[in-house]
């Protein structure tokens, strides 16, 4: 009986019947039965866990079709500006030029119609000139009559 002298052998003696205690109340069954039902929360939490993420990764790749699509319409949109753009200042360039012409043409007919009034009137004060010359000479010489015919034919001269 020296076996059970021993502290150690009570202890185990009384960890035997604490083990056939827990078999009886089956406690192992009652642990396997938590550990299965928190092997299935863990189970759905994983699986739905799987299910954001694909959720998430799918709405990522919308997001980034998204951007994607809208870089596109951005660069759509700056290209059709630009064009604008180069075609607005195409059509400024034509319509200044254009003006330009016109005001250019327009100043020379002025200047055509202000050269021959200037000529007219210059040719009109000479003719003034030239008759009041020959009357001034034909008033002087009375007794001449070839000086006033020749006088009268220069005037007619110049005013052809």
């Amino acid at each position: 009986m020296e076996f059970f002298g021993h502290a150690e052998s009570w202890v185990l003696v009384s960890f035997l019947l604490f083990i056939c205690l827990l078999v009886y109340l089956k406690v192992p069954k009652i642990l396997m039965r938590l550990l299965d039902e928190h092997s299935i929360r863990v189970s759905m939490q994983l699986t739905e866990a799987r299910k954001l993420r694909d959720e998430a990764a799918a709405m990522l790749a919308d997001y980034k079709k998204k951007r994607a699509d809208a870089e596109l319409q951005a660069a759509d949109i700056m290209a059709n500006a630009k064009a604008e753009a180069e075609q607005f200042a195409i059509d400024s360039r034509q319509k200044m030029t254009e003006t330009l012409d016109r005001r250019t043409k327009q100043a020379m007919q002025k200047i055509a119609q202000a050269e021959a009034t200037a000529t007219k009137e210059v040719r009109a004060r000479a003719t003034d000139v030239a008759i009041a010359a020959a009357g001034n000479l034909i008033a002087a010489q009375k007794s001449n009559p070839k000086l006033i015919a020749e006088s009268i034919a220069a005037v007619k001269t110049k005013m052809n």
